[in-house]
């Protein structure tokens, strides 16, 4: 062969190595393999196979696409899985139909010519060539050659490593398996302390309730939310019109008996029989006085004052203004902002095993930066819906010494359980859902 030729090949090379190179993905690569490398070997037919996790024909000679179901794809797929195994260690390989079992070797005259040429393209896949001469020495290191290139082209396109490659390669027997294997189960089995989240309000320790005296309208808020009153400070008046016509009815009625039984005593000095009316006048007195004075304590009952000194707790005036109550509706809350305890709604989905005693850290909303550290004292046995219409267990928690957040604050309370391998921290919550949609 003259250096011309020789030339004439390697440029022809170094063309499809670049042409490789410059593939926008695997398809095409895998054209350029099996069709434009007739530039530089002679071939009737050429055929790549694609390792990974669908290992299949990726790329035929003279086809843009292929349909695995057709005869000639399957038997080429056996081709290649049985080369996988027997070609061991080489990168080359001379395949003719004497060297394949006796099922595929049948097969052979129908689908390829006499003389195929097997190429390991790395980890990625294989390629064959075919034709119907013999292939010489400089021939099949030519295409070794070039099937290197192509490997390593094949290699840039994803991960296009077989997962199971991998998974031998990781767990296979030795020192670094066992070491690796060992720092695992002792990140799993690490002691975590289990814990979870929840919406939580610091509320009064001792509220007292301030109800509504008797059943009316509210005319008057005298204070303001959260304002601080001492004992006996105006809170808030019910409507007094209708009270105030019964009193004044009552006064009349009772003013107007008081002389009738002025009249009948008189009466009575002179005459026996005047005695009787002058006994029943007396009563009827006694009656509308009574009636009086039980109007105007009612009419006194209107001006609600506090109790004790303290904070005022409640949503806002103008919600409470004009409105219509029962006796005995709450209309207002009087706490002291010195004793406070912490409400936390634990979600009945994530719960976890919380006795008295427990910790608790309160995150608030309006104060990113702090934190407040209290105990559980109470646990709801049972679970109650909340807001947004979600089922939850009321705990209530002391706070430490020394904390006192501001009454009324909200946040996210992390409630913490008992300690727990970190492998069950993780899985609890999959668990839990793989339980319920199994339901076991």
């Amino acid at each position: 062969m003259g250096m011309s030729d020789t030339s004439r090949e390697l440029a022809g090379l170094i063309a499809l190595m670049r042409r490789a190179r410059e593939a926008g993905d695997a398809a095409e690569l895998g054209f350029i393999a099996v069709n434009e490398s007739r530039q530089l070997l002679p071939y009737r037919q050429a055929a790549m196979w694609r390792e990974g996790m669908h290992r299949h024909v990726g790329a035929l000679s003279g086809l843009s696409e292929i349909d695995p179901t057709v005869p000639y794809v399957q038997w080429l797929g056996q081709v290649f899985r049985h080369m996988e195994h027997e070609a061991g260690d080489a990168d080359c390989r001379v395949l003719r139909a004497a060297d394949l079992p006796e099922r595929l070797a049948g097969e052979w005259p129908s689908f390829l010519p006499a003389e195929a040429l097997w190429l390991r393209l790395g980890a990625q896949g294989a390629l064959l060539f075919a034709r119907d001469d013999a292939w010489s020495d400089y021939e099949i290191r030519l295409a070794t050659e070039l099937a290197h290139g192509y490997g390593h082209a094949l290699s840039f396109f994803g991960s296009r490593r077989d997962w199971r490659e991998t998974a031998r390669r990781w767990f296979a027997p030795g020192p670094k398996q066992r070491r690796l294997l060992l720092a695992a189960l002792i990140i799993a089995f690490l002691p975590i302390r289990l814990s979870v989240l929840a919406r939580a309000e610091v509320v009064p320790q001792t509220p007292q309730l301030v109800r509504a005296p008797i059943a009316g309208v509210i005319d008057r808020i005298n204070v303001e939310p959260n304002q601080r009153v001492a004992k006996g400070s105006p809170l808030f008046d019910l409507d007094a019109t209708v009270l105030s016509g019964q009193l004044a009815m009552a006064s009349q009625e009772r003013d107007a008996a008081q002389e009738r039984f002025r009249a009948s005593a008189q009466l009575a000095v002179t005459d026996d029989k005047g005695k009787l009316a002058m006994e029943q006048d007396r009563a009827r007195l006694e009656e509308k006085s009574i009636e009086a004075e039980y109007a105007a304590r009612e009419l006194q009952r209107l001006h609600v004052t506090a109790p004790s000194g303290g904070v005022v707790v409640f949503s806002d005036k103008n919600d409470w203004q004009g409105k219509a109550v029962a006796v005995g509706e709450k209309v207002m809350t009087l706490a002291d902002p010195a004793k406070v305890e912490l409400a936390v709604w634990l979600p009945a989905a994530e719960a976890i095993d919380v006795a008295p005693g427990a910790g608790v850290t309160l995150y608030p909303n309006a104060s990113p930066t702090e934190s407040y550290d209290a105990r559980v004292t109470r646990v709801a046995y049972k679970a109650e819906a909340v807001e947004g219409g979600l089922l939850a267990y009321r705990l209530q928690a002391a706070f430490a010494p020394g904390e006192r957040p501001r009454l009324g604050q909200m946040g996210t309370a992390r409630v913490y359980g008992s300690w727990v391998p970190l492998c069950y921290y993780a899985l609890r919550r999959p668990l839990t859902a793989a339980r319920q949609w199994l339901g076991w």
